[in-house]
């Protein structure tokens, strides 16, 4: 079966945007190709600095054949109709057509039969309005082609278009269009300086190894092998070690067709700076990794670069050239460090009473008290000083008010750090004011320092509080302040930290700070443990574990306490995993479907205590006696927070449970058994509400 090779030939395209370029294009290519009936095998798309490739594999040689049938008017109905209908289906009269008959009379239906295209025909006219249509975050239009305004928007000047099919055993086609007067063809070019000659190709084997022999790495991937490769062997070669930075490697690997790895240096006297700088500047500036000294596993004064180019001198100039660029971006850096350690973290404060957090919320000045109040409010709860907790919470903000963090935000938190720990700070103010923000998501470290964990909890509780107190809740997609983020890190500073706390004491102790007025004060505090479930339900999807215990538990009430919750969680999880927990949730979800629909037939609810008397069976005494010890059993284990037993104490019910719907016909013809026996259903529901609500849990 024939294949397609696509490849669009521009200037650079920017590495951030190359992977999602390539993946649109498959997308695109292959959604149209699947609606037009060309099912096919495989496809693959390849992105690089100067251009798009995409291959298609097992792409039929002509769509099928479409054999439809179109319903028309009944049969006498007006002629205005009948000739719609011909004209519709392309029939030249209604002899053409067949009746059908049906219950509502007969009716006229045309076969209409739509022979297939060649592939490389629907080809032709599906590529250039991807091409046209294509969704680059930003484009342009450049100037005139042959004479005439050029039209096509695209992310940088197209130069060529490389389109070909064909089966593997043939020489392929050209699929022939043209998009703002650049008419397909089979060549392409390579590296812009090594190779830039044109490249006459046929199919993407041939194209691949063509592009290589012309100094162009296709696949992303293997250029950021080749650089990760190289820099480990180029830094181990003289006993250092390369920082690894996925994020950045991604980057580099977008910036070149053929990668060379080279090693440059700077001087001794820029170590003094922060480690943390020294790599935000390299990084940031010059797209180069840093290095690490193997023995000592401090930085060293060298840094590892990416050319584009094998130069003639072995890359003395290209790496003199990073050297002289580095070397003024570390002076300055240099420059704000030591020019921020001249003025000391609350000495910086005042500037915040000018500065507007939120125009609802007050300024960052009038936050910062928040967040020292609260801090100290929660620091008892969880262990830390109240001193230090406030301490830190006052100077954690200050360092967003630095030279070096207004160069590169990135190291906020971080720099605060630094700062208190060179004015004399205690260890654990210091640490929180790097930790307070942390964590940022689902990945990031969770700070254990009881200090940091105070401070992080206060400012994370007052940004959705207030948000909520303003009604700035996310919405849909939207998430603007980034709140479910914040609801998370409470989450997993609270779970992590096996800490005992009530969310609804916290944030109303945090709405109570608040200078505007809530319209719903009394409603925030549950409306946000609502979102806290949430959230603690999508934490435990993407753990694997099962979102809808987390509904089972909350139905219950009353529970702010996110750790107990969580342990709940996990107990009840284990316990349904279990024989004795599958067939004992069937036995409660058989119990509460049979009181369901017989509450509603009676329109009355079966609650009270069942009559000893009216037991007949066995089986009814065995359960009833069975509930009674359960849920004493139960209720205690619960008290004292041994889920696991109280797991154990339901599992007692099973054997009854299932006796009882063997043997035991529950709508009994006399009324008053009847009742009794829906009040024992009623009874198993109640016990094990003690666990949870196991109407809310899937089966």
């Amino acid at each position: 079966m024939p294949d397609l090779l696509l490849e669009l030939f521009s200037e650079e395209i920017p590495a951030r945007m190359q992977a999602k370029a390539a993946d649109d294009l498959r997308r695109m290519v292959t959604d149209k190709l699947v609606a037009e009936g060309l099912v096919y095998e495989g496809a693959k798309a390849f992105a690089t600095p100067r251009r798009l490739a995409l291959t298609v594999h097992g792409i039929p040689a002509r769509q099928p054949d479409l054999k439809t049938e179109r319903r028309g008017p009944k049969m006498g109905a007006p002629d205005a109709a009948v000739q719609g209908f011909l004209k519709a289906t392309g029939l030249n009269s209604l002899e053409e057509a067949k009746i059908q008959r049906d219950p509502k009379g007969d009716f006229y239906i045309a076969l209409i039969e739509k022979p297939g295209r060649d592939a490389i025909d629907v080809l032709a006219e599906i590529l250039p309005v991807i091409i046209r249509t294509f969704p680059w975050p930003k484009s342009m239009r450049w100037g005139a082609r042959s004479g005439r305004p050029g039209s096509l928007s695209w992310v940088r000047p197209l130069h060529a278009i490389t389109a070909t099919f064909g089966p593997e055993t043939e020489e392929p086609d050209v699929v022939k269009f043209s998009v703002d007067g650049i008419e397909t063809g089979q060549t392409t070019y390579g590296h812009r300086f090594m190779a830039p000659s044109a490249i006459n190709v046929r199919r993407f084997e041939d194209y691949e190894a063509k592009l290589k022999a012309a100094k162009v790495i296709l696949d992303p991937q293997a250029r950021k092998d080749i650089i990760f490769a190289d820099a480990k062997e180029l830094t181990f070669a003289q006993g250092f070690e390369l920082v690894e930075d996925q994020v950045l490697l991604d980057e580099v690997s977008g910036l070149v067709e053929w990668p060379v790895v080279m090693m440059g240096s700077f001087e001794q006297e820029y170590l003094a700076i922060p480690e943390e700088v020294i790599r935000a500047t390299i990084r940031n500036n010059q797209k180069c990794f840093v290095v690490r000294d193997s023995k000592t596993g401090k930085l060293t004064n060298k840094f590892v670069l990416t050319a584009n180019i094998e130069a003639a001198d072995g890359g003395k100039t290209i790496v003199s050239g990073n050297e002289r660029v580095i070397r003024p971006r570390l002076s300055d850096a240099k420059f704000f460090y030591e020019t921020d350690l001249k003025t000391k973290l609350e000495d910086r404060l005042p500037k915040f009473e000018q500065i507007v957090f939120h125009e609802k919320l007050g300024t960052q000045a009038e936050r910062i008290k928040r967040i020292e109040r609260l801090a100290a409010e929660i620091a008892p709860l969880v262990g830390a000083d109240v001193a230090k907790a406030k301490r830190a919470a006052h100077l954690a903000k200050a360092d967003l008010l630095t030279e070096v963090v207004g160069e590169f935000p990135e190291v906020q938190g971080l720099m605060g750090k630094y700062y208190a720990l060179a004015q004399g700070e205690d260890a654990s103010v210091a640490a929180a004011c790097e930790e307070h923000y942390k964590p940022q998501g689902p990945t990031d470290r969770v700070p254990t320092d009881p200090v940091s964990v105070a401070v992080a909890l206060a400012d994370k509780v007052d940004t959705l509080v207030g948000f909520w107190a303003i009604d700035e809740k996310p919405t849909g997609s939207k998430d603007p302040y980034a709140l479910r983020r914040a609801a998370l890190g409470v989450i997993r500073l609270i779970a992590e930290n096996n800490l005992r706390l009530s969310l609804m004491k916290v944030a109303a102790s945090a709405l109570a700070g608040l200078s505007v007025e809530s319209a719903d004060a009394e409603k925030l505090p549950s409306d946000l443990l609502a979102f806290f479930a949430d959230r603690l339900k999508v934490q435990l999807r993407e753990q694997g574990a099962r979102h809808d215990l987390v509904d089972a538990v909350f139905a219950l009430g009353g529970q702010d306490d996110l750790l107990m919750i969580v342990r709940r969680v996990e107990a009840l999880g284990k316990f349904l995993d279990s024989d004795d927990g599958k067939n004992l949730l069937a036995g409660i979800k058989r119990a509460s479907n049979i009181l369901g629909i017989e509450e509603k037939k009676d329109k009355r609810a079966f609650d009270g205590a069942p009559d000893a008397a009216l037991y007949g069976l066995d089986e009814e005494k065995a359960l009833a006696k069975a509930i009674g010890e359960v849920q004493a059993e139960a209720s205690a284990a619960v008290a004292r927070e041994d889920f696991a037993a109280a797991m154990s104490a339901m599992a007692k019910l099973r054997p009854p449970v299932d006796a009882f719907f063997e043997k035991v016909r529950v709508n009994d013809d006399d009324a008053k058994v009847r009742e009794n026996r829906l009040k024992l259903l009623n009874e198993i529901r109640s016990a094990t509400r003690a666990v949870a609500d196991f109407s809310k849990i899937q089966d």
